[in-house]
């Protein structure tokens, strides 16, 4: 999947330059890096700071609930760090978290951006993980997704949730058992763990929007 085809809401696509850091034709992302924050108006202000401070692309910048600015940035590891470094540099107070996630696993692109289809053979287990940061379900779910052979279908950032996050996820049930508990292992060593839940034959109409 291109990162052209981000469709989620307010998700930008990497920006498209001779030098770009990002592969769009390939999605070949070695390292992403995250800001969230507790103002809007700095939120602008710190990505224009991340921006000029390394060879990043921008993959996201929007508000989410409640009332906080989220920035995710993808490049080689050096220059994400650095541009990381820099928005922190400029939230000051306002930094809520940030984190880098370095090789980051292909899956979480088109579960972001719900453009996952599922075939009926596809649908096994179903597993749940739900944080209370926007943020921390995407290193939750790349651990995730390198832990097991699952199948990432929708992962949520924020929005209309008061600032929660969850991703979801299928598979056979030993799979999706070690999926969840590697992905709310992150998050439980953040003291961030809403729930961690594993459904071993659900009902079908649990995956309908993704047939």
């Amino acid at each position: 999947m291109r990162i052209a085809d981000f469709k989620q809401q307010g998700l930008k696509s990497a920006i498209r330059n001779p030098q770009s850091s990002v592969n769009a034709e390939t999605n070949d992302i070695d390292t992403i890096g995250l800001l969230e924050l507790t103002s809007i108006g700095v939120g602008y202000r710190v990505q224009d700071a991340m921006l000029k401070a390394a060879q990043v692309d921008l993959l996201l910048a929007r508000t989410i609930c409640s009332g906080k600015y989220l920035v995710v940035v993808a490049g080689d590891t050096g220059s994400v760090q650095a541009s990381v470094r820099a928005g922190e540099t400029e939230a000051g107070d306002a930094l809520v978290e940030s984190r880098y996630i370095p090789r980051v696993h292909h899956s979480i692109f088109p579960a972001l951006s719900e453009t996952t289809e599922l075939k009926p053979e596809d649908m096994g287990a179903l597993g749940i993980v739900e944080t209370f940061s926007a943020s921390s379900i995407i290193d939750v779910a790349d651990a995730a997704a390198k832990a097991a052979k699952v199948t990432l279908f929708r992962l949520h950032l924020a929005m209309a949730i008061g600032g929660k996050g969850f991703v979801l996820m299928t598979g056979d049930v030993a799979n999706v058992r070690a999926a969840v508990a590697a992905g709310a292992a992150v998050a439980a060593a953040e003291g961030i763990l809403v729930s961690q839940i594993v459904i071993p034959a659900p009902r079908r109409e649990l995956f309908q929007d993704w047939i």
